[in-house]
């Protein structure tokens, strides 16, 4: 700002029509307290490729590749973890780099769980978040990429609109259950652009802070030293009392 430069991070799956979807229902208590959340993003790719992600260098392997935007997702529902653990491995032969990754984020009262592996064939689930009032569930992919794959525009009719409907399962003060599927939010990536538009313009915030991108950078590596340690990582250097 000093410089009268602005900065902003690519953070495009804060638009996800699930993402919003779930923060929507958060938002409303629907689910009451959440205490424990899990974001999936696994897939079936069996073959390593020959490519720099799939690479032995530094900021290679799927933590580097999809944390950022689970973290990011995460972060942006429930603030800054006390403590953050983490397990990658190599699960594929010929892998070079971690192909899987399990790190789950300590609050108070809520464990985020975030988790993506190359060896899931039934890849169908990507959210699950369970509260005081009930829980919610989520299978299948923002369509966005698909859409842009298959020469869709943005904006036009059916854009971001996701399919597939989660259940939402809650029992009344009665002990009846009742299930109904919420309707999904809208995906728009053209959100964020619009929004970095108007930041250049001076009319409005940078889509994504680059204060966002410190802390989110800082948890990345703190789950490296996690996994290569065995041992969860305090935010603040030693074990909550």
């Amino acid at each position: 700002a000093a410089a009268g430069r602005v900065i902003s991070v690519f953070q495009n799956r804060r638009w996800d029509a699930d993402f919003l979807t779930v923060r929507r229902l958060i938002d409303e208590g629907q689910l009451g307290e959440v205490v424990e959340f899990h974001s999936h993003f696994d897939r079936y790719r069996p073959q390593v490729r020959d490519r720099w992600r799939e690479s032995d260098v530094p900021g290679a392997g799927l933590w580097y590749d999809l944390g950022p935007h689970l973290l990011d997702q995460a972060l942006q529902l429930f603030g800054m973890p006390q403590a953050i653990g983490a397990d990658l491995q190599r699960q594929r032969s010929q892998a070079r780099s971690d192909d899987y990754f399990h790190v789950t984020l300590h609050y108070p009262r809520l464990r985020a769980i975030l988790h993506a592996g190359s060896l899931v064939a039934d890849n169908s689930l990507r959210f699950a978040v369970h509260g005081t009032r009930g829980s919610y569930l989520k299978h299948g992919l923002d369509t966005q990429e698909d859409q842009l794959r298959a020469g869709r525009r943005p904006g036009t009719v059916g854009w971001g609109v996701d399919p597939l409907p989660g259940t939402l399962t809650r029992m009344d003060e009665e002990g009846r259950v009742h299930i109904h599927q919420p309707d999904n939010q809208a995906g728009d990536y053209r959100q964020c652009y619009a929004a970095f538009r108007d930041a250049l313009a001076g009319t409005g915030p940078a889509p994504v802070d680059g204060a966002d991108a410190v802390q989110l950078i800082h948890l990345l590596e703190l789950a490296q030293h996690s996994a290569t340690t065995g041992q969860v990582q305090w935010l603040d250097g030693k074990r909550a009392p």
